[in-house]
């Protein structure tokens, strides 16, 4: 199954739609549905058992397909950090909550797997903690000053975001070696996939968010 198929939920099963579908796990927690030791079972059935309704679940898994930003250069300034703030800083607060559960639970139950992201947990709690601190400071200072059309003294806040970027960066690092380059062992239970699946795309926003302010963004204000 391929991230951007949007039809046909109901047949697959809960397994297989967190394995390939990242946040689908969080849906399937808030509604109850069992994807791990019950993950064997098609969405439909699973839903049918619980009375809940499978078009609305699977109108929710819909909202989970990888998100795309068209035109993002061409953006004028008070777009482009909408566009930012909207995609990048409210999906990274959606989505790492859900990372940080399911990495503490494969470390709970696989952590003597040779292959198991030991500190992985620890990792995504400090880097969750980092980018939260990290874009308030931009929200409540540098995005202002730029929706303002700039500050003679915006360089300084500019160089901390920069500097900060490179931080992100390096934990990102260590992430995709914890993980083996999200590579995962054969009998990897459907949460530890769901959790690969999750980093993988934490990997790819974050990288493409950084890249975005550092070359259109925080350009715009140069020199």
């Amino acid at each position: 199954m391929s991230a951007p198929e949007t039809v046909g939920f109901a047949h697959r099963t809960l397994a297989e739609i967190a394995s390939h579908l990242p946040g689908a796990t969080a849906v399937f927690r808030r509604h109850r549905l069992d994807f791990c030791c019950g993950g064997q079972v098609p969405l439909g059935e699973a839903a049918a058992a619980k009375g809940l309704d499978v078009a609305g679940l699977e109108a929710e898994l819909d909202t989970m397909i990888a998100r795309g930003s068209p035109g993002q250069g061409a953006l004028d300034t008070e777009a482009l950090i909408a566009l930012i703030e909207t995609r990048f800083h409210a999906g990274h607060r959606r989505d790492l909550p859900e990372l940080l559960r399911l990495a503490k639970r494969v470390e709970a139950v696989h952590g003597a797997h040779p292959l198991a992201p030991r500190g992985i947990a620890a990792l995504l709690q400090r880097l969750a903690d980092e980018l939260e601190a990290h874009m308030q400071k931009e929200e409540q200072v540098l995005f202002p000053l730029m929706r303002a059309g700039g500050h003679p003294m915006i360089g300084s806040p500019i160089g901390v975001m920069l500097r900060e970027h490179g931080e992100a960066e390096e934990s990102l690092r260590r992430l995709e070696g914890l993980t083996h380059g999200f590579g995962l062992p054969a009998e990897a239970c459907p949460t530890w996939r769901a959790l690969y699946v999750g980093a993988r795309r934490l990997t790819e926003d974050l990288k493409e968010h950084i890249d975005l302010e550092n070359n259109v963004l925080f350009s715009r204000f140069s020199g």
